[in-house]
């Protein structure tokens, strides 16, 4: 049987805004097991992006509990949950967040920097990624010489270098064109299918058609959870 990356249980996140409370997300039970792809969809409003950045360990809940990987971590500290998030959780922005004067490699080395990992373990395992998603010509350019699609498979591989756990991609086709896009969701996908976990959360309908399934969310609860058949990605 598949392990559990991610198992909710009653995930409650309240936001007190002067005399109002906000319930953005009002208790929800989802499990995602390893190797699955799922697409977190809603409207604005919705909770979507609070449920993120709680199975992101951005953000701690009101009331429930949240394991990640085997791990209890919806009552971890900031600093536990950052150690967290770096080991277990590779992110993909919309914004690709790159730092615009170093090259691919040295972004995509980043986060092993911050491990502690070697020099020569990092351009390693750094070249390595980066040849996963198709850049093995690119590592020596910077950001700005390079393509919207390029810059945003860059930041895959950053994802992608510490071995996570979970890739969780936020709304990461919403700063690409539909050829970029399809080209980014047929990426992930072949991820996906060489055993990667992946999160994407999106609002558009077409994106979470890419998705082994698909849960809908309104007004802070889950809507619909189905499977889906995934299109395959035209490029």
């Amino acid at each position: 049987m598949s392990e559990l990356i991610i198992r909710t249980q009653g995930l409650t996140k309240h936001y007190v805004l002067g005399s109002e409370t906000v319930k953005a997300v009002r208790g929800v039970d989802l499990e995602i097991e390893e190797g699955e792809f799922v697409a977190i969809m809603g409207p604005s409003g919705s909770g979507k992006s609070t449920f993120m950045n709680m199975i992101g360990c951005l953000d701690t809940p009101t009331a429930g509990e949240y394991w990640l990987d085997g791990q209890k971590v919806s009552d971890l500290s900031d600093d536990q949950l950052a150690r967290v998030r770096n080991g277990k959780i590779g992110f993909v922005f919309q914004t690709f967040n790159l730092l615009p004067r170093a090259t691919a490699l040295h972004n995509v080395e980043l986060p092993l920097i911050y491990a502690g990992v070697g020099s020569k373990e990092r351009r390693r395992r750094a070249q390595e990624k980066l040849e996963l998603v198709g850049l093995a010509d690119r590592m020596d350019h910077k950001p700005p010489e390079m393509s919207g699609g390029q810059r945003q498979r860059v930041a895959v591989a950053r994802a992608l270098v510490n071995e996570p756990a979970l890739l969780l991609a936020d709304e990461p086709t919403g700063n690409l064109d539909s050829v970029t896009s399809a080209d980014l969701m047929k990426q992930l996908g072949d991820l996906n299918k060489a055993g990667q976990t992946i999160v994407l959360v999106t609002h558009e309908h077409d994106i979470a058609e890419h998705a082994r399934r698909q849960v809908h969310l309104k007004d802070g609860v889950i809507e619909r959870d189905f499977e889906n058949k995934p299109v395959e990605a035209a490029v």
